[in-house]
């Protein structure tokens, strides 16, 4: 209130009261840290060393050989990138949205659990998440593939943390490819001499014979720029002097037609089938640039912004426009490629469909055939014939990148950054009920529950349908939990019944699949017969279990333990096997018979009663069935 602020703005041209030393980042982060010391110990860490670096290597095992062989070496062959195996297991994160099974991004997700479980909890997770950023810029910087990611653009029917880590795998890949090929190309300018010489042959390197070896390179090891748009401006003078002039003139005159006097470029290899319409050279398919990688939040973004173009003629003339990039980055290279081609030329390569052929008879009788573009290129003002006629004959080499690897990088690392641990929990979700189900789904073939196949299909059906969608309902993600808990609790049930009879340990074979069937029944059925009674293998095991817990939960004393001594014999003589099991709870009685009511002559019908006697209470019913024939 009383300060004056009407010259604060001048405080930044007057004389610096600190020494501009002290005002370094440097300084700055130093102090910084000597503050958040003084709140927590300097040693202290959620994850202590040995912790964190077992985890690390687990994610990331092309790690191990850092020392040994360097990572240049292992770069080349990185790890995780083989062709993924075809079965049910695996295939079952297309359903869930969430990872493959042999992935980083699944691989993460429990690791996180382990240590959110059993090394420090959230701020463990937190830990563990900030070193993982730090590897990944690690990786893009030094141009080192992330080990656990397949090659290729970004899988959208994985999950978005899955996609992101795929999109930074592409940008490194373009950008080694793109360093390579740079140092590839200046290895090659280079004679060996001075300086000077170098620059000469820099110069003059269009008269090298070595440039035509290089027809066929993928475009990355053309790009020699670390902008974020690549364009060369210098190649004016060489375009003019292969008769780019001339081709705007006569361009005009020939509609579509390129002029012939231009020097073929970026040729792949031939087509093998087709020829040229006009020249009757044959075609040649360009190198072309690959389209950009995209993730499923940038599709949507890219939707967003087509939507909002609205619906009017302009509207859709700009959208057709964005959505044409790539369409005209092909038809420069095509041109570049095919000197003297015409549209038709490239539709026949680009997109058969669109040209029609005939056969038709000339003038001499003969059959021929004629081609012409279909009624959707003949649209006035259509974008191809536009685009074609804005096309001009520039190799993908020259052209602009449609995709910038660099600000794509730097986006999916910020990302990464701004995550939090309820972010990581959401986006991990799916791989962890994966990893769950897979798991219930192993231990199930160990013990072979037809029950429990049954559960395991309903839940793989309900997550399926749950997990679709970016931000399932948390209740309906604790029923999915609940079912595989459930799952689990047979699972173990099971086991436990199994060890309790011995089925493992029964040698003759006949008892051992009576056992089985018991045990089995017990886990599907609310009550069990005891074939055999005492004397069947399940019921003896009965008894001894019944035995065991008596002798666990009541030692009788010594005066009752004299006067019950004798031989065994003798004592399962006078008691029987009774005396074994605990005081009854209650006695139940229950009367069946079949006989003819209302009258002697009536249908013989099924008649029941039931009692129970306990100590606290004493219950009458009966069930009594009668012939209405004549009644």
């Amino acid at each position: 209130e009383v300060a004056d602020i009407t010259h604060a703005l001048s405080k930044l041209t007057e004389p610096a009261p600190v020494p501009i030393h002290k005002l370094s980042v440097t300084n700055m982060v130093h102090s910084a840290k000597k503050k958040i010391r003084k709140h927590r110990g300097v040693d202290e860490s959620p994850l202590n060393n040995e912790v964190l670096n077992t985890i690390l290597l687990f994610l990331f095992p092309d790690a191990a050989d850092k020392l040994a062989d360097g990572f240049e070496s292992r770069t080349s062959t990185s790890a995780g990138n083989n062709p993924p195996p075809e079965n049910e297991d695996y295939n079952l994160f297309s359903q869930f949205k969430s990872a493959p099974s042999d992935s980083l991004t699944y691989k993460l997700a429990l690791c996180l659990c382990m240590i959110n479980f059993y090394h420090g909890g959230v701020k463990g997770v937190a830990h563990l998440w900030q070193e993982f950023v730090l590897e990944m810029r690690y990786r893009w910087e030094n141009n080192y593939l992330i080990p656990g990611l397949a090659n290729g653009p970004p899988d959208l029917r994985c999950c978005l943390l899955h996609q992101k880590l795929q999109m930074l795998n592409c940008c490194i890949e373009r950008k080694k490819a793109r360093d390579e090929g740079k140092r590839g190309t200046v290895s090659d300018r280079s004679p060996g001499g001075t300086s000077g010489d170098a620059g000469k042959g820099a110069n003059h390197s269009g008269d090298n014979p070595d440039k035509e070896k290089e027809v066929g390179k993928s475009w990355e090891s053309w790009s020699d720029s670390e902008e974020e748009f690549f364009e060369c401006l210098s190649d004016t003078e060489d375009l003019k002097g292969n008769g780019q002039e001339n081709g705007k003139k006569g361009g005009a005159k020939e509609g579509n037609k390129e002029p012939v006097n231009l020097k073929p470029e970026g040729r792949l290899h031939p087509h093998g089938k087709l020829m040229l319409l006009h020249p009757g050279e044959p075609l040649y398919i360009p190198v072309t640039q690959e389209p950009a990688p995209m993730t499923e939040d940038l599709l949507e973004e890219q939707s967003e912004v087509l939507a909002k173009l609205g619906t009017s003629a302009e509207g859709a003339h700009l959208r057709a426009r964005m959505q044409s990039a790539c369409l005209l980055s092909d038809m420069e290279s095509f041109k570049a490629a095919n000197p003297g081609c015409c549209l038709e030329d490239f539709v026949r390569w680009y997109s058969p469909r669109d040209y029609i052929e005939e056969e038709v008879v000339d003038e001499k009788g003969n059959i021929v055939i004629k081609g012409e573009l279909s009624a959707r290129m003949k649209i006035p003002s259509n974008m191809w014939v536009e685009a074609w006629e804005t096309a001009k004959p520039v190799p993908a080499r020259r052209q602009k990148r449609l995709f910038d690897d660099t600000r794509e990088a730097e986006k999916v690392l910020h990302y990464l950054a701004v995550q939090k641990p309820a972010d990581l929990a959401r986006h991990l979700l799916p791989c962890i009920i994966h990893a769950a189900v897979l798991k219930v789904k192993e231990e199930e073939a160990l013990e072979d529950i037809s029950s429990v196949k049954k559960i395991i299909r309903q839940i793989i059906s309900h997550s399926s349908k749950v997990l679709r969608f970016p931000n399932p309902e948390d209740k309906k993600l604790e029923e999915i939990i609940a079912q595989i808990m459930s799952v689990e609790a047979i699972i173990a049930r099971a086991r436990s019944l199994k060890a309790k009879f011995g089925v493992e340990k029964c040698e003759n074979e006949e008892e051992k699949e009576d056992l089985q069937r018991f045990v089995n029944c017990l886990l599907e059925q609310p009550e069990v017969s005891v074939i055999g009674a005492g004397r069947g293998p399940a019921g003896s095991i009965i008894h001894k279990l019944f035995v065991n817990a008596q002798r666990v939960s009541a030692v009788p004393p010594l005066d009752e333990e004299l006067r019950r001594s004798g031989s065994s014999e003798e004592r399962r003589l006078n008691m029987g096997a009774a005396a074994d099991f605990p005081p009854p709870t209650g006695r139940e009685v229950i009367l069946r018979a079949t006989l003819p009511r209302p009258a002697p002559y009536s249908k013989p019908l099924p008649q029941r009663m039931y009692s129970v006697l306990t100590k606290e209470d004493f219950r009458l019913a009966g069930a009594f069935s009668a012939d209405t024939t004549f009644f």
